[in-house]
């Protein structure tokens, strides 16, 4: 078993920005996901990227939110030429549709569930302490 643990972007300190890109994706995915890694790689070297959440339901829709500092972060992003050049490959190839919207976040909160504890007696576990 992994001990992989998959967990949403923590809260931040707002202001900050939201960029949503919803997609459906067309069949030709030849080299999506290198690509799509790739892209990973090089949005996190963006000075104000925060980090991004990502899901797919079975039917196809994509869903990422990448979180930025500031609009001049993701203005370098946009700019950024293998990330333009993704993007057009993506029109022409990847994409039946997609949108994007750009939100700035006013509030944000975070909820960890702490993992719990055994009991001391063997019995049901317990929450850990704080």
């Amino acid at each position: 078993m992994s001990d992989h643990r998959v967990a949403p972007v923590a809260a931040y300190e707002p202001p900050y920005y939201a960029v949503v890109f919803t997609s459906v994706p067309a069949t030709d995915r030849e080299g999506y996901d290198e690509t799509a890694s790739r892209m990973g790689e090089l949005v996190r070297r963006v000075p104000g990227f925060l980090g991004e959440d990502s899901a797919r339901t079975p039917g196809g829709l994509s869903v990422t939110v990448a979180y930025f500092r500031d609009l001049a972060g993701i203005e370098r992003w946009r700019r950024d030429e293998e990330h333009r050049a993704a993007k057009e490959y993506g029109r022409a190839h990847w994409y039946e549709r997609y949108s994007l919207h750009i939100a700035r976040v006013e509030q944000s909160r975070s909820f960890d569930r702490a993992p719990a504890r055994p009991h001391p007696d063997g019995g049901a576990p317990v929450p850990s302490e704080p």
